[in-house]
């Protein structure tokens, strides 16, 4: 027999038992519609973490205080105050070639004002170049220069949230805000930025000048700031980079070869690594889970398949008489099962992309649908159709024809 006609008699088998195919390609449905969802939730959750994380600046490197002792007793990092904005400048200057900018910052809160509206928010007092180093653009308006920074003007630029809740629809641009009761002009709007990956709004901010939130809102003659953000150039000098920084701090603060370092230099490699080892783990550890169910649909068609095969014993030992060979119906019984569980995959790729949208949209949640998880989880389908449905083909390939005629 030609394959073309063996697979007509394929398809008419399955046909004539549609709710009994349709029941056996439902674990392969199942299976399947798992596997796709799980895997785009899955990478979608991942590619949002990194972009949350990629997101708080540009190859950034982090300088904080070190931790300050006072009678035996260290009061934890953080608590130094010899962190300086000169520090930041100097490692901009002398580490150009590993450095793109450094931004000091002070961070405080504050109560803001506008006419009859207010709204407590978070201050942050940074340098001309926070734009560069979080990679956050100016929506409207302008940012303030190193003019600014070095006159201590009494200028902001304010977050998408604080521009909402103090201005609702009215331009803010040019106006007069009051910050702890003292006048502040608007220079701008920050373009939205939107949650971080723990869940804060970016967008509710007050950003200022550095030296405005230390003399204006903190009342300090002195010069120390809270942290430094350091840019680099690229990711693959950060060993390079973090040596020099380190190197050039102790070098300034005059910390000799036994005294501990009086600062923290930080980076995000750690966390991004973290989040994306925690993340392929839990979607691996659901993938697997989703592809028991495959299994168990596997093993469905399997019991279908020999049920068929006990069913229609009389119909192979006639096919044979007339001149069928057992090649031909071991092709016949594993196209049905191929057939069964390659439709049954094409249905629950469907359903798998459906539901991961519907959950996306349901929950706010970012999906990732790739070709390359449609294309596996397909073929993968196709797979589980000729390894379980081998056996009972095989089966009935080797029943003798006597015997099939015989059958009651």
């Amino acid at each position: 027999m030609s394959f073309l006609m063996i697979f007509k008699v394929a398809l008419r088998a399955i046909w004539r038992n549609k709710v009994r195919s349709a029941l056996t390609a439902l674990g392969i449905i199942v299976g399947i519609a798992a596997v796709i969802a799980v895997i785009a939730i899955g990478q979608g959750a991942s590619t949002q973490m990194q972009n949350s994380i990629s997101g708080m600046g540009h190859n950034l490197v982090m300088v904080f205080p070190g931790s300050l002792s006072s009678g035996g007793a260290r009061l934890g990092a953080g608590m130094s105050t010899t962190l300086t904005a000169e520090d930041g400048e100097r490692i901009a200057s002398e580490i150009s070639h590993y450095v793109l900018a450094v931004c000091p910052m002070i961070n405080s809160q504050a109560q803001v004002m506008y006419m009859a509206n207010n709204w407590a928010t978070s201050v942050n007092g940074v340098g001309p170049d926070f734009t560069v180093v979080r990679k956050w653009d100016v929506g409207e308006g302008s940012f303030f220069t190193d003019a600014d920074v070095k006159s201590g003007r009494r200028v902001v630029v304010i977050g998408q949230t604080v521009a909402t809740n103090l201005f609702g629809s009215e331009n803010p641009l040019g106006k007069t805000i009051r910050v702890r009761n003292m006048p502040f002009k608007v220079l701008g709007v920050m373009a939205k930025k939107g949650s971080n990956a723990m869940g804060q709004d970016q967008d509710d901010i007050l950003i200022m000048p550095y030296t405005t939130v230390r003399r204006v809102l903190q009342n300090s003659i002195f010069n120390n700031v809270n942290m430094l953000m350091v840019s680099l150039h690229s990711l693959d000098d950060l060993k390079a980079a973090k040596a020099e920084i380190e190197s050039l701090l102790r070098m300034r603060h005059r910390l000799g070869k036994n005294k501990a370092d009086d600062f923290d230099v930080r980076d995000m490699t750690e966390v991004v690594d973290s989040v994306t080892s925690i993340s392929r783990m839990m979607t691996i550890l659901l993938g697997v889970v989703a592809s028991i169910s495959l299994v168990v649909g596997g093993i469905g068609i399997m019991n279908i398949m020999l049920v068929s095969v006990t069913e229609r014993t009389k119909e192979i030992g006639l096919r044979m008489a007339i001149g069928a060979r057992p090649v031909d119906i071991l092709v016949q019984f594993l196209l049905e099962s191929i057939v069964l569980s390659c439709v049954g995959g094409l249905i629950g790729v469907a359903c798998g992309v459906g539901g991961a949208l519907i959950v996306g949209n349901i929950q706010k949640w970012p999906i990732l649908i790739t070709e390359s998880s449609i294309a596996i989880s397909f073929t993968f389908s196709a797979l589980v159709g000729i390894f379980f449905g081998f056996y009972p083909a095989w089966r009935a390939s080797r029943l003798n024809p006597i015997d099939c005629l015989r059958y009651e």
